[in-house]
């Protein structure tokens, strides 16, 4: 693979990898934000806990999917390229934080772009 791309992936699977990580764990802490603030009254209205408690399962799955990037790149990056779109959509549907849902597609297409450098990389070998 070309130098260049090599160095894109890269970039991306660490963005990708470490980025989700220290979302997840701040679900934990919420020094980052309140994370509770990003539900729509609908969701937490049905949720049956706390908000702070779906926020913390929203973290485990953050963590995962990080650690997934950084291990299996490909399949990691298409599942948090998923994840960041089902958000997005979250708060486009609530017309909360549409601002951060646009945000979120961004990535959303950064991570599929790694998927498909890591296609690359696996079709050469």
């Amino acid at each position: 693979m070309n130098p260049n791309l090599q160095l894109v992936k890269k970039l991306l699977k660490y963005t990708f990898g470490l980025v989700p990580i220290v979302a997840g764990l701040d679900k934990f802490t919420n020094l980052l934000t309140n994370w509770s603030l990003y539900l729509s009254e609908g969701l937490t209205g049905i949720l049956p806990f706390e908000p702070s408690t779906f926020m913390m399962i929203v973290g485990i799955i953050e963590i995962a999917a990080g650690v997934l990037v950084l291990t299996k790149t490909k399949i990691g990056a298409y599942i948090v390229s998923a994840w960041l779109v089902a958000i997005a959509l979250t708060l486009i549907f609530s017309w909360n934080y549409v601002d951060i849902a646009i945000r979120d597609l961004v990535m959303a297409i950064a991570a599929f772009s790694l998927a498909k450098l890591s296609e690359l990389d696996a079709n050469k070998v």
